[in-house]
């Protein structure tokens, strides 16, 4: 018996998984989370074969999840999934020790036996997602300057993300800078848009 772990913010989304991999005669699904520190703990209580994660989750992301586990329980295996996966969230997913990246439109059949594969060692990328990842280029941004381009995502003025990435103002002006130039962009809301097309963000 496969023992999973489910972590999907939407209950919805995550009971109805939970419901498609419980009529699988091998799987059981010992524990659902419904945010990354949740699904964290919930794993390190219940120890699962395999994590099944949603990509973005409050608190913790999938990828984020995803690198705890791989330092803190690296036998069991992530899963992630996705309901708008782009080529850059495969490679941070991959880069993060995800062994698999599925997204929210494939079928139960798909993801139970995704679950099997990476089960035993094996790895699982969805086929449109490997075939975009192939030719988009790599992100031209240091992680510094991904960092405040995150944070500029959400709106915040250059004072609070200077507070939250621990960095003087005339510094976070700077990198948005660098970001926006690097990105061609004519704004901080272009680049942000240009990031999030790519998955960088």
């Amino acid at each position: 018996m496969i023992r999973v772990l489910l972590a999907d913010d939407e209950e919805l989304v995550r009971t109805a998984v939970a419901a498609l991999l419980a009529l699988e005669d091998d799987l059981e699904v010992v524990a659902q989370a419904q945010d990354g520190p949740g699904a964290v703990d919930a794993a390190l209580a219940h120890r699962p074969d395999v994590a099944v994660v949603d990509l973005e989750m409050p608190g913790t992301d999938g990828v984020q999840v995803a690198a705890e586990l791989a330092r803190s329980l690296p036998g069991c295996r992530v899963v992630v999934l996705t309901g708008r996966g782009r080529p850059g969230h495969l490679r941070r997913a991959l880069e993060a020790g995800a062994r698999g990246f599925v997204t929210k439109g494939a079928s139960g059949a798909t993801l139970a036996g995704v679950v099997r594969l990476v089960h035993g060692g094996g790895r699982y990328v969805d086929p449109g997602l490997a075939a975009d990842a192939l030719s988009t280029p790599d992100c031209p941004l240091s992680p510094r300057e991904l960092e405040v381009l995150r944070l500029a995502s959400f709106g915040l003025p250059n004072a609070v993300i200077a507070q939250r990435a621990h960095l003087a103002p005339g510094t976070v002006r700077n990198y948005l800078l660098a970001a926006q130039t690097k990105l061609d962009a004519s704004s901080r809301a272009e680049a942000v848009r240009t990031a999030e097309r790519f998955g960088w963000l």
